[in-house]
């Protein structure tokens, strides 16, 4: 029999014993580090040429990564809060799912208590804060609009599951984007004063890579986010509307970079370079809605928004080094 209590679900013998600490690094989702290169993105942006190139940038931008990992930390944190709460975490990550690893939820897993878990949400949210504080602080540049989009992202990164719940209001999907293209924004604003087109562009690219494995972990957690209220897209349409939602998210990506480039906010040629991501993702939409794996589906996301990332670098040091065209 299992019963609930505030360390979790006690499971006769299945949970394995492991460290506080590796608990809390599965609790902060330390693995999953997606969103962090959005600084290394902005980073090559004001890179080239090396000669301009101040110390107080490399600070404020290596500031900002510690306080991106603490609040990401933070949000995933209290996001597990919640789906403890609500039992959707329960649902997803039970016996009913052994494709899902439930150590990697140690409130359902029963290796954190709720205190612990929230002790330890706001403790990083709140060194997330000062750290991007110190950021702008030590910033060479504090264009307003950099600063306002930071203050924002913090506030809603620890509403996203947690206080006004973002993730249960139909809002998941615009979050998961928006999160990454903020992320590339804020950091390049500080660093480099003022904005650009490409930039942005590139913070969008960015921004699809989560999205694009978040919605279909969306699709496999239709059950259990139904059954408490959770409105994301895979909830509220049919099978197939699902099917053509993340169909034209996929594609939607690639127009991104090819309108860039037909309009001259992107080099004429980031939209060939950025063709092995699309490549990726018709592989991974196959996967997932002709094959029915989707869980594999949500797998292949990761290598894709990898290879993206290391594209959108590669990209801002060849028009660095000259090669804008």
């Amino acid at each position: 029999m299992t019963t609930r209590t505030e360390a979790g679900p006690l499971d006769t013998g299945t949970a394995r014993p492991e460290s506080k600490l590796r608990s809390y690094a599965r609790l902060g989702k330390l693995d999953v580090y997606d969103y962090y290169p959005s600084v290394a993105v902005a980073f090559s942006a004001v890179l080239l040429p090396v000669s301009r190139l101040s110390a107080a940038t490399v600070v404020t931008l290596a500031l900002f990564l510690l306080g991106a990992v603490f609040v990401i930390v933070a949000m995933v944190a209290l996001d597990d809060v919640t789906g403890y709460r609500d039992g959707s975490d329960a649902a997803n990550y039970g016996p009913d799912d052994p494709l899902r690893n439930k150590l990697r939820k140690p409130l359902v897993a029963g290796t954190l208590t709720l205190r612990e878990a929230l002790r330890f949400g706001w403790s990083t949210a709140a060194a997330g804060a000062v750290l991007w504080a110190a950021a702008v602080a030590a910033a060479p540049h504090r264009p307003l609009w950099a600063v306002i989009l930071i203050a924002v992202l913090f506030v809603l990164s620890v509403q996203y599951s947690y206080g006004l719940k973002i993730s249960y209001h139909g809002f998941q999907e615009i979050f998961l984007a928006g999160l990454g293209a903020a992320l590339v924004l804020g950091a390049y604003g500080l660093a480099a004063g003022h904005f650009s087109g490409f930039v942005l562009v590139q913070g969008v690219l960015f921004g699809f890579g989560p999205l694009l494995f978040g919605v279909y972990s969306n699709t496999n957690d239709i059950p259990g986010d139904r059954a408490v209220g959770r409105r994301t897209v895979a909830c509220l349409v049919s099978p197939r509307g699902n099917a053509v939602f993340v169909g034209a998210l996929s594609a939607a990506e690639f127009l991104t970079g090819a309108v860039a480039s037909a309009l001259g906010i992107a080099p004429w040629w980031f939209v060939l370079l950025m063709l092995p991501v699309t490549v990726l993702r018709v592989r991974q939409y196959r996967t997932g809605f002709h094959r029915g794996d989707i869980m594999r589906a949500r797998r292949q996301g990761f290598p894709a928004h990898r290879l993206g990332t290391v594209l959108l670098i590669t990209a801002n040091l060849a028009v660095g080094a000259g090669a804008g065209g």
